[in-house]
């Protein structure tokens, strides 16, 4: 496994309480089987950053899978990796996906060929396993799935938009309205750049 970034500098998280440290640079690293490109804030910057995406479309020219959790897909689609594909992301960026040329599903995980997005950070999970299943079949991904004893029974059903109360989804959307405005105003920007 390899963490990859334009420096071996170690790249702190959106808090800045957790520190990750590159194994390898852009440029100097291998080429991967699978390429899993991550969400979070932290992606934004890089859906207007022409090396970074680069990197995306020749590690994913020779990649097995090409994959993405939460936000992630936002750059995949930005590396023009998502037109006339089926994915998914986060809900709250969800109708983002389109403007790449996406074909989005409101599901945890889409699998479309080689490509394979995942919903929020709690589907990463579900994600996960349909990645090892890929790989190494559904018996290994179920091994994983007992080891790891996941079997989901969540203590409140606001796990998704369409389900949780109205007030709850009101403050998400209330604390998340800077985000969602700045993803916008990248999303937009990506796209004239893009036409040009």
């Amino acid at each position: 496994m390899h963490l990859f970034w334009k420096t071996r500098e170690p790249v702190a998280c959106s808090a800045g309480m957790l520190l990750f440290q590159p194994t390898t640079t852009l440029d100097d690293g291998p080429l991967v089987d699978v390429l899993c490109i991550p969400g979070g804030v932290g992606i934004n910057p890089l859906l207007l950053d022409k090396e970074v995406q680069a990197w995306v479309q020749r590690q994913a020219s020779a990649a097995q899978f090409v994959t993405s959790v939460c936000t992630g897909a936002l750059l995949l689609g930005a590396a023009g990796l998502l037109a006339g594909r089926r994915a998914t992301t986060h809900w709250r960026y969800h109708d983002l996906l389109a403007e790449f040329g996406a074909i989005p599903i409101r599901e945890r995980v889409v699998r479309d060929g080689n490509l394979i997005t995942g919903g929020g950070v709690a589907a990463g999970m579900d994600f996960g396993l349909v990645v090892v299943a890929a790989l190494r079949g559904q018996a290994a991904a179920e091994e994983i799935q007992l080891a790891l004893e996941y079997a989901p029974e969540p203590p409140f059903q606001a796990g998704k938009p369409e389900d949780a109360p109205k007030d709850i989804l009101e403050a998400v959307r209330r604390r998340t309205e800077t985000l969602r405005a700045e993803r916008e105003r990248i999303t937009g920007q990506w796209i004239t750049s893009s036409s040009v």
